[in-house]
């Protein structure tokens, strides 16, 4: 009988309009299926939503995004199984979701409160309060403590040391489709110095972060401050560890997510183009998979093979390293001697795995370095945090794992070797070195003898031509091309960042791989435009709106990049109206990409034939 009273209550109170605040549900009201809260300033929306049409949910999503991107779910491993559902504040003061037949799917599961209210708010928290507290430190029940697969601005991962409680993302079974607990997760290690693992069923390692160093992640060097105004956080003591991030632009929608397929994803949305775009993302590569080169092995990506040993270290099995298998790593060619050893200097590297160091915050680095030295067992050390020239210690007394190395943002690590191994005439990463004074004054001398000739042959031929009365045609339709580009900053056209950017005396605007990464869609396959025996085209939009066709040249390509130099320089010579314009290029790690002019009406060929 009450449950038949209780159906007939909400059949009763789905025929009638349901006064309530826009974002507040009280203790007298109730939200049915057909209904949502949303928001003070309609950022987001709370209701029912299927993906199936068999399974019914309580979610949050983005209430003016067209797709609907849903962001948080109550009730995920526990589907309504029709599209009846009412969510009310019960005799006990939980929030309550149940069944048309008064069955409970999912609670608050607080224990006390008196007069609580329910609220949305615009950060996309919801909310249990008392009715006349607005305190965000008093809340009773909120939604920022049970995440999902996404991180929100403001919401926060990690661990409270008092309580044990713990917070951590976890993939849908199937990304869009399913929101039941899917098989990726994305947790913070509290030991030693935490870190952030993606693991595959609780179990697997898929990758690392790195422990923070004080401005960012260890193995994420491209993680910058302020980035597009979004501001990173990472706090640990006693009490708790915990990472989180904000945005000073509240135009900019921002979400990390876990996708289904083991991605880690920074997602960003582009208003002009109505779309999600991959703003950064995790693993990017083979050195990005955990313990790529097993234990002191050193994983670069713009390297073949990608994984090497250090110096004073060996392949542990010599034919599967042949085999372009490092995962076994390597092992030391002289034992230690503790009295004798030395300290290796490896730069530019992510730390390796920190869940067993020593830490210590007090100690500078000299101090590390002598409490290493006298500790048998130390086999490396390192500062903690990287800013005001480097703080703190922390020291290694296993094996080194999950290390790579990045062309710059990495860490200093100073590993213990054999005396005979550290003065051997190898780098770090265990490739020869020659330091011969002798010969760098000789090549140094004959250098600088070369280019005093070239500077002298050049302004002779400067003078030549100053007096000549050749013109030459304007370059108008390129040089405009190239201003509409680079306006906004989204890429530079000077050469700091790379070595393999110099293009010589060609002015071609580089493009910043991240950029186009966003402008494609990941290169995504609705984008895809043709392929041929050299790469793929894509279609792309920059940020402000422009069209651009992005080739992606194949890296299975046999083309080195001074090959591709060539190749731009002769594609730039050939600029003709009757051409579609190159406006760039990219050369990234083992990246080489093209960006053209993106033709509306495809190309001539389609026309004549």
């Amino acid at each position: 009988m009450p449950g038949f009273l209780f159906f007939l209550f909400c059949f009763l109170a789905s025929l009638v309009t349901i006064s309530f605040s826009s974002d507040i549900l009280t203790s007298t009201q109730t939200l049915l299926t057909n209904q949502t809260l949303v928001s003070p300033s309609q950022v987001f929306a709370l209701g029912f939503f299927s993906k199936t049409n068999s399974s019914w949910y309580l979610g949050i999503w983005y209430h003016n995004i067209s797709d609907g991107t849903v962001v948080w779910v109550a009730n995920r491993d526990n589907p309504l199984h029709n599209s009846t559902g009412f969510l009310t504040i019960g005799e006990n003061k939980n929030m309550v979701l149940t069944t048309p037949s008064g069955d409970p799917v999912w609670s608050s599961n607080i224990t006390k409160a008196n007069n609580p209210v329910l609220q949305l708010l615009d950060t996309g928290n919801l909310v249990l309060r008392e009715a006349d507290v607005t305190d965000p430190t008093n809340y009773l029940w909120q939604s920022f403590d049970y995440p999902t697969d996404t991180l929100l601005p403001g919401m926060k991962m990690g661990w409270n040391l008092d309580t044990g409680v713990e917070k951590h993302l976890t993939s849908w079974i199937n990304t869009g489709q399913d929101p039941s607990s899917g098989d990726y997760s994305f947790k913070i290690d509290p030991r030693g110095i935490p870190e952030i693992f993606l693991r595959y069923q609780d179990k697997k390692e898929m990758y690392r972060s790195g422990p923070w160093n004080g401005e960012r992640f260890s193995g994420v060097p491209e993680m910058q401050p302020d980035t597009d105004s979004i501001m990173f956080n990472f706090s640990y003591d006693n009490h708790g560890v915990h990472y989180s991030f904000s945005i000073g632009n509240r135009s900019i929608l921002s979400r990390l997510v876990v996708t289904s397929s083991g991605q880690l994803q920074r997602r960003t949305w582009v208003p002009s183009s109505n779309t999600w775009t991959t703003f950064w993302y995790a693993p990017k590569d083979q050195c990005d998979g955990y313990r790529a080169c097993g234990s002191y092995g050193l994983c670069d990506s713009n390297a073949s093979p990608v994984c090497t040993c250090m110096r004073g270290f060996r392949p542990r099995n010599q034919q599967a390293w042949n085999l372009r298998d490092g995962s076994d790593g390597c092992v030391r060619n002289t034992d230690l001697d503790c009295g004798t050893d030395k300290f290796l200097h490896v730069e530019d590297v992510k730390l390796p795995e920190t869940s067993t160091v020593f830490a210590n915050r007090s100690m500078n680095l000299q101090e590390c370095e002598a409490l290493c030295r006298m500790n048998c067992s130390c086999t490396a050390y390192s500062n903690i945090e990287i800013t005001n020239g480097g703080t703190g210690c922390m020291t290694w007394s296993g094996e080194l794992i999950d290390m790579r190395l990045y062309p710059k943002g990495g860490q200093d690590l100073f590993v213990r070797l054999a005396a005979s191994d550290a003065d051997d005439t190898r780098s770090a990463d265990g490739s020869h070195k020659t330091n011969h004074t002798g010969e760098i004054v000789g090549i140094t001398i004959s250098a600088a003898v070369v280019i005093l000739g070239l500077v002298v042959i050049f302004f002779k031929r400067m003078k030549v031509l100053s007096i000549s009365n050749v013109k030459t045609a304007p370059r108008v339709s390129f040089q405009r091309s190239r201003e509409l580009l680079t306006s906004d900053g989204l890429f530079s056209t000077n050469r700091e960042n790379s070595g393999e950017r110099n293009m010589d005396d060609i002015e071609l605007p580089m493009f910043d791989f991240n950029t186009l990464t966003m402008a494609t869609d990941n290169f995504s396959e609705a984008n895809k435009l043709g392929q041929g025996g050299f790469g793929i085209v894509y279609r792309g939009r920059l940020m402000e709106g422009h069209d651009i066709a992005v080739k992606r040249l194949s890296k299975n390509s046999v083309q080195g990049v001074e090959e591709f130099k060539n190749e731009v320089k002769l594609i730039v010579r050939l600029q003709h109206r009757n051409l579609v314009r190159l406006f760039g290029c990219c050369i990234e790690m083992d990246e080489k990409l093209l960006v053209y002019e993106y033709m509306e009406n495809r190309s001539l060929y389609s026309i004549l034939f």
